[in-house]
């Protein structure tokens, strides 16, 4: 278990996670029609990828040295009247076959169908504690729910304390108390794709409230220049870059 959790959490306590897994429940994401052809410029500064075991299968070389957070829920889609009512979707025999370093699995908390998914979750986390895997909580958020401390806390928290190693959450206004009150460490989402600067900007307050790290997926890969953007993001996890100098980075590496 923690020699997993050391490939996806680095010697410095800090994670720069890329997620591709946007195809399972939106289809062929702006970006990611070609799996591959995104990811592998990204490859070498990332510390982790997160993704299907479809995607894992048949679009990463077998040969990539990079750790894997595979997503195992889903069961809905975007066009679905229950958008992230999920379950489980991979066996965790599947999961060591592929080698992973950990499972990511989505809960609702608030929603009318919360109790299935914590239940789903429990599940994925005796698996991972019978194999030694680690354990990402996704506190997924319905279009309904208020992305606010009060509310994260409580889906974080109650993440935690079902069994998750670590908890994937959205940055909010007093993060602090998100942190404060989860035993375990948390990434942050990177969301919908947002102005390059005020993703540099939303990643350097996370870091610096308690965050270990990022979980982001189309404000690098919708960039204008994605390898640029993750060597800008990384200067800001792993180098404690400021906003001004990650952005300068971004700008630099981009050519302007």
């Amino acid at each position: 278990m923690k020699n997993r959790i050391s490939k996806i959490i680095k010697a410095d306590g800090k994670t720069v996670m890329l997620a591709v897994d946007h195809g399972y429940f939106l289809g062929p994401t702006t970006g990611l029609e070609k799996p591959w052809k995104t990811i592998e410029p990204l490859v070498p500064y990332a510390d982790c990828l997160m993704l299907t075991r479809g995607i894992l299968r048949n679009c990463i070389p077998p040969e990539t040295d990079i750790p894997i957070v595979l997503r195992v829920s889903g069961g809905t889609s975007i066009v679905g009247p229950e958008l992230l009512h999920e379950g489980i979707i991979t066996s965790i025999e599947d999961a060591i076959r592929l080698n992973v370093s950990g499972l990511a699995f989505s809960i609702l908390v608030g929603a009318e169908y919360e109790r299935d998914t914590i239940l789903a979750f429990s599940e994925i986390c005796d698996f991972g504690q019978d194999y030694g895997i680690p354990v990402l909580a996704v506190t997924a958020v319905g279009r309904e729910m208020v992305r606010d401390a009060k509310y994260l806390s409580l889906a974080s928290r109650i993440a935690a304390e079902i069994g998750a190693h670590m908890v994937k959450t959205y940055y909010c206004d007093e993060f602090e108390k998100v942190i404060e009150g989860c035993p375990v460490p948390v990434v942050i989402a990177g969301g919908k794709k947002i102005p390059e600067k005020d993703a540099l900007q939303m990643a350097y307050n996370a870091i610096q409230k308690g965050a270990v790290g990022v979980d982001m997926g189309r404000n690098i890969f919708q960039s204008s220049n994605p390898v640029a953007m993750i060597k800008a993001v990384r200067a800001v996890v792993h180098e404690n870059a400021s906003p001004e100098e990650a952005y300068e980075i971004f700008r630099q590496e981009g050519g302007e």
